[in-house]
């Protein structure tokens, strides 16, 4: 793969809405833009999607409060990070949970495309391979993958790459069926918080502290481009720091589209105080395609998003205006619908059924909020 360097500059094209997301001001057009057929998905051809519908459908109180979350592939798992320096499988249809003992906080929690087997990546620096499904899991591997903080871990599309990011500045590469070194990006300046395969699987994308996204070629290791969303850094100078970075990444499905999240406008570093935002780039071009915002200008940090594949944005915000689901339309500035939760929001995920959204919280809940109408 041949890597080029593109200029970032603010674009003026906004990404054009299917037919059914088309705004309008009456409440009819309204009503169609967040309700719509979802042809594609097998377990749930029968439901209509309905962002204004949505609800909690299961909560889990938990021990300690949530760091991270995520549906296993099968979607009938959620794993989950705690400040109780373990993570934990919860199968969300009752209450069972089952403990893996990281004896770190978890930010990173990855599965393999068969769903055997998940990895943690911790604070502690280490990436842990687990059996997914064992009821009393024991590591299968573990590597000292960093030094510092592994903020966060992702697997190739194919299952045989492993990527980690941390604290260290460094990208690195790990083969997945022994844990073998396979390659070390070194780009970043401060610290690296997100990394993300290309869903083509030739490419990595990384982004840090500063609000920097870094396009890594997997073959060569050569750094191809970089952009900077400068909206969601700030260096405040009365307490000396920088503020933001890229809290999530996303590609949509076809890899056409890049978000991330973090927060913007920030007036106090020290107290995080700024708004929830969502950056979207257009990955041929290396564009900034558009920012998202909330209507309402939430206090608090972006601290994950996804692409639906019904064509629109869900985002997470946690701080000091509550937790809220956020979602946007490919050309919305602002949201076109939010959902208030019962407490700040830390991390999110989307079930591959599309219908469920499980977020992790403060107050020590998981809760899986579904996005229709409640079932009978």
């Amino acid at each position: 793969m041949t890597c080029h360097s593109f200029p970032l500059r603010q674009s003026r094209f906004r990404f054009a809405a299917r037919p059914h997301l088309k705004t309008g001001s009456t409440k009819k057009n309204e009503k169609a833009a967040t309700s719509h057929r979802s042809p594609n998905w097998k377990q749930n051809n029968m439901t209509t999607i309905d962002v204004t519908k949505t609800h909690i459908a299961k909560e889990l109180k938990h021990d300690s409060p949530i760091i991270s979350c995520r549906f296993d592939p099968t979607g009938k798992y959620v794993f989950f990070g705690a400040q109780d320096f373990k993570v934990w499988r919860w199968q969300w249809s009752g209450d069972a949970k089952t403990e893996f003992n990281h004896n770190a906080w978890v930010r990173g929690i990855a599965f393999h495309p068969n769903g055997e087997t998940v990895l943690t990546a911790g604070y502690d620096g280490r990436l842990v391979w687990w059996p997914a499904a064992a009821d009393k899991p024991e590591a299968l591997r573990e590597t000292q993958a960093h030094e510092g903080w592994a903020r966060s871990v992702a697997v190739s599309p194919d299952g045989s790459l492993v990527a980690t990011a941390g604290n260290d500045h460094k990208v690195k590469l790990w083969n997945f069926a022994d844990g073998s070194l396979v390659k070390e990006f070194a780009g970043h300046e401060c610290h690296v918080y997100n990394v993300l395969f290309h869903p083509d699987g030739k490419s990595l994308v990384s982004g840090d502290l500063k609000a920097n996204l870094i396009h890594w070629n997997i073959e060569t290791g050569e750094q191809c481009r970089k952009m900077t969303a400068e909206s969601l850094c700030k260096y405040d100078t009365t307490f000396l720091a920088d503020i933001g970075g890229f809290r999530g990444l996303a590609f949509d499905a076809a890899g056409k589209r890049l978000a991330g999240s973090g927060i913007t406008n920030v007036t106090n570093a020290f107290a995080g105080i700024g708004n929830p935002a969502v950056v979207e780039y257009d990955w041929a071009s290396a564009e900034l395609k558009i920012q998202h915002e909330s209507k309402a200008k939430l206090q608090g940090v972006g601290w994950g998003v996804v692409f639906h594949p019904e064509d629109f944005l869900i985002g997470i915000s946690g701080g000091g205006g509550g937790g809220y689901l956020l979602f946007w339309k490919p050309d919305g500035k602002e949201e076109f619908h939010q959902f208030k939760l019962p407490n700040n929001a830390r991390d999110l995920d989307l079930a591959k059924d599309g219908l469920h959204v499980v977020t992790g919280h403060y107050d020590r809940h998981v809760r899986v909020s579904r996005l229709a109408e409640k079932s009978i």
